[in-house]
């Protein structure tokens, strides 16, 4: 009889600081050269008060389900609004390799996503970064680029309370870039090689006319069929790529309403991962806007979750 290891369990304080953003995207670039994977996302429970579940199996990896509860009267009363637990099992067998926080695996994954998404596509040499957002996904971005981006020298952050953009700015200590909060947004993004947007807006933040050619821009924070951040002009302009054609075109309302709206069509989307690691061509020109739709997925979380476990 074969002797199972005990299974590992991850807080975020296990996995400590600083996080090495190259190995996170070198992982989830791997994981893309693997079999496609099978996903599957379950809600149940009231609105409000709801249960997500999102499970993946990658043939060669394994099988994870990363489990949260959404409660958004949670805030209220001191406590996180999503909290859960990311299980991860073993290709081979079956067994439970690990279980991690949830929100670490969320986290890392998001930022990791976007970050392989501007190495894919982003100009190597960008001087300029600009984030729209002052939350903990915008933090991530700022560290994800810096690392990965060594040419970078300023970092724009826009917030619609601009008290948060100063905070988010002065928690960033580095010689290498000059970290700076901004109140005219259509000025940074005409200063800008790349442009983050990590809000919550469920409409249009972004506007094609501010954005200038060879700029990347990378799209995070529409989650729901009801979310945008970029204007039609700008998907107009711009070559779309994204994470997951799968876990994209149908879901989110940034490709949803636009494509619905005839605005672009689904064959604007010119690839994702899985093109990508069968040879795709990212960006082609200096010249070229590129739009990148991360849109997450159970398939990131299971690749995320290895990197994690293998990290520690």
């Amino acid at each position: 009889m074969t002797k199972l290891d005990q299974p590992r369990f991850i807080s975020r304080a296990d996995f400590g600081a600083p996080v090495n953003w190259l190995n996170l995207t070198e992982a989830l670039k791997a994981g893309h050269h693997l079999p496609k994977a099978q996903v599957e996302d379950v809600f149940m429970g009231p609105h409000g008060s709801s249960l997500l579940s999102r499970s993946a199996w990658i043939e060669g990896l394994g099988y994870g389900v990363k489990s949260v509860t959404i409660f958004a009267e949670n805030p209220a009363q001191g406590l996180p609004s999503v909290q859960g637990a990311m299980l991860l099992f073993d290709h081979a067998n079956g067994s439970l390799r690990a279980v991690i926080d949830s929100a670490l695996v969320t986290d890392l994954k998001t930022a990791a996503d976007s970050a392989l998404g501007a190495r894919y596509l982003a100009r190597p040499d960008s001087e300029t970064l600009l984030v729209l957002g002052a939350g903990a996904v915008a933090g991530n971005v700022i560290s994800a680029y810096s690392q990965l981006f060594p040419s970078l020298r300023q970092v724009f952050i826009w917030n619609r309370t601009f008290t948060k953009a100063e905070a988010l700015a002065q928690s960033f200590e580095t010689d290498q870039v000059n970290v700076k909060a901004v109140k005219d947004l259509p000025e940074a993004a005409a200063q800008a090689d790349i442009i983050v947007t990590a809000t919550m807006s469920s409409t249009p933040v972004l506007n094609g006319e501010w954005v200038q050619p060879g700029t990347h821009v990378d799209l995070i924070g529409a989650f729901r069929a009801e979310m945008r951040e970029a204007d039609d002009e700008l998907l107009q302009k711009g070559r779309i790529f994204v994470d997951s054609r799968e876990t994209t075109l149908h879901h989110i309302g940034e490709l949803m309403i636009p494509i619905a709206a005839g605005v672009i069509s689904e064959a604007d989307v010119l690839a994702d991962f899985y093109d990508f690691a069968a040879g795709h061509a990212g960006r082609t020109s200096d010249h070229e806007i590129t739009v990148f739709k991360n849109g997450g997925g159970a398939h990131l979380d299971v690749m995320t979750a290895d990197a994690i476990l293998n990290a520690i």
